[in-house]
Order: structure tokens, then sequence, then C-alpha cells
């Protein structure tokens, strides 16, 4: 029996807020976690609701401890979203962190998104695609169901020389940040699901975030907006070869999302600074759904706990890959 008509898809947004785009950046004042979740996450909502669709929303731990957030962050529930730990302190260099200080990280992200929306999540994302052995292995123990922290693309380093470029971070948080988005290698790995082969016979599933077939360049939302900045043109052939190399190859997509990724300047003129905030909300939006309209064709698209369900009925067996950090 077909369950499905089309191939599947999965979407998630990192749910990263305000103060941690000044942490990363290098910016005075994150420390008072300002925050634009009042604003993002019904905007997000709303949006979703127009196109139809459920998508999961990785939650930072430490906004979810924050009670003035709470009800926003419930809403995603309330509204058929699925919810995930973005980890607490929303540090990209959580892989250089003991394996007692990410299970300490971990566990008080999970408290915090429980006691915030009701629900413990059991999928994770790395902050700035940030992984090691030892969170691999602290997922599996305490049950969860996959991991996405994977970007496989080899052009990590390239992308990390831009961010910096366009920070205020010193050498020594440079130095901290020194494997932001990973290193090169990572283009080494599959963009498809795969398990982990972790130790004592352990295993974890693995959903990578989809980088175009075969080149492994990434088709993401935000490089969708940094290619719509010079033609949409470009950006609509662009994200329709990926795509189509999706399907040549069997490939179901993982699309990412960030807020930034859907507003602008406009609304939150402290990030002016992040690349693409000189489009417009409304561009944004336009390109966004451009995308989603031209996702929805070939693929359906499902959160990521969906996902793996209905993905397990029809892939029997996980290709096992020995973690190499």
């Amino acid at each position: 029996m077909n369950l499905t008509i089309k191939p599947l898809a999965n979407m998630s947004l990192d749910l990263d807020d305000q103060w941690s785009y000044m942490k990363v950046h290098g910016d005075e004042g994150w420390e008072k976690f300002p925050s634009y979740l009042d604003i993002v996450v019904p905007f997000v909502l709303d949006l979703l609701d127009e196109l139809d669709i459920k998508i999961t929303f990785f939650i930072v731990g430490q906004d979810a401890a924050i009670e003035k957030n709470q009800k926003v962050l419930q809403s995603i529930i309330e509204r058929g979203h699925e919810i995930g730990n973005h980890s607490f302190h929303h540090e990209s260099w959580l892989k250089t962190y003991s394996k007692e200080k990410i299970e300490a990280e971990i566990i008080c992200a999970e408290e915090a998104i429980l006691q915030a929306t009701g629900e413990r999540t059991k999928c994770f994302r790395g902050p700035g695609f940030s992984w090691s052995n030892e969170l691999l292995d602290v997922l599996q123990k305490r049950g969860y169901v996959f991991d996405a922290s994977i970007l496989p693309t080899y052009f990590s380093p390239l992308m990390r020389m831009y961010y910096f470029w366009n920070s205020k971070l010193t050498i020594e948080e440079r130095k901290n940040r020194k494997e932001l988005f990973g290193p090169y290698k990572e283009g080494f790995y599959s963009i498809k699901p795969f398990m982990w082969k972790l130790q004592n016979n352990q295993s974890l599933l693995e959903i990578p975030v989809t980088t175009m077939p075969l080149f492994k360049i990434p088709f993401h939302m935000s490089y969708l907006l940094f290619i719509s900045g010079y033609s949409m043109l470009a950006m609509k052939a662009y994200l329709g070869f990926s795509l189509f190399l999706c399907k040549l190859t069997k490939t179901s997509p993982s699309f990412l999302l960030h807020p930034l990724d859907l507003i602008s300047g406009d609304k939150v003129p402290q990030l002016a600074f992040f690349p693409g905030m000189n489009l417009s909300t409304h561009k944004k939006v336009e390109v966004f759904k451009y995308a989603i309209n031209k996702i929805n064709r070939d693929f359906k698209i499902l959160p990521m706990h969906r996902f793996v369900e209905s993905y397990d009925i029809i892939k029997k067996k996980y290709k096992e890959v020995i973690p190499k950090a």
C-alpha cells in the first residue's frame, strides 16, 4: 500500500532569539537576553497556517526558562507544530564541552522546554551545527529519537570566514568559534538520513540538513535569500536545480529556516548587521512562499518526528556510519 503520493520532505526552524545572534556576533548587552519571540513566533505561525504546513521548532532552553517567553512558546504546540532541543546556552562551541557539561546542557534545556510547552522533546540540533561524539552518546543515553546537527558541505570554512568578516568578535571569541558551521570534512557525510554507530554497539539516527546532491552546496532558506538579493531568477533556478537533484538521487529534503529568514530590519532594527537584513520582510516572505510552494509541488512536507515515523515505514534500514568529529 502506497502511504504517500509524493516523496517526503521535512522542515524545521531554529528559533534563535535576538540575544543569541548578538552573542555569536560579539555584541554587548546580550546578557540581558533581549527577545523578539513575541514578534517572531506569532508572525511565523500565521505564515505557516496560511501555507497549511507543520514544522519542527528547535527551542533554546534559556528562552524557555524565562517566564515571559513561555506563553508564546506554548503557542507553537497549541497550533500543531513540533518542538526540539537547541541546547540551553546556544553556544556554537558546544562540541568542546566535556561529556558531563554536555549532559547538563541537554538536561537543563529539556526541563526548561518541558516547563514552557508541556512537552519533553527527544530531538536535538546543535547551535552552529555543533556536535561531537560525546554529544551523540549523551543523546542516545537519554533516549533521543534523532540528532539533526550535521550540515554536509565542503564550504564551511568559507561560511565561517564570511561570518567573522561581518562580526565584532575578539581574538578569544573567534578562537572559541573556530569550528562554527563545522569543518570542511563534514562534506564527506551523507545528505540522507543515516545511523551513527556509537560505542557499545549503540546507535542514533542522524537527519542532516540537506545540501545540494552531488555538489554539497547549501540551499536552505538563508542561501536562497542571499541569491535573491542579486537575482530572483537565479534563486529560482538554484532551488529548482537543487530539488531536481533531490528527486534524481531519491533524497528527501530536510529544509532549514531561521527567524531572520522571515523577518528583517523593519521589524528588528537591532539585528541590521546580520546578512540579508537589507531585504524587507515583505521580500523575504515572497521568497519563502515561492520556496515552500516549489517544494510542496514535488514533496510532502512534514515536521521532523512525523517524517521519521513515515520514513521508517519506507526505508527499512539506514546506512551505519562511525562518527568522526
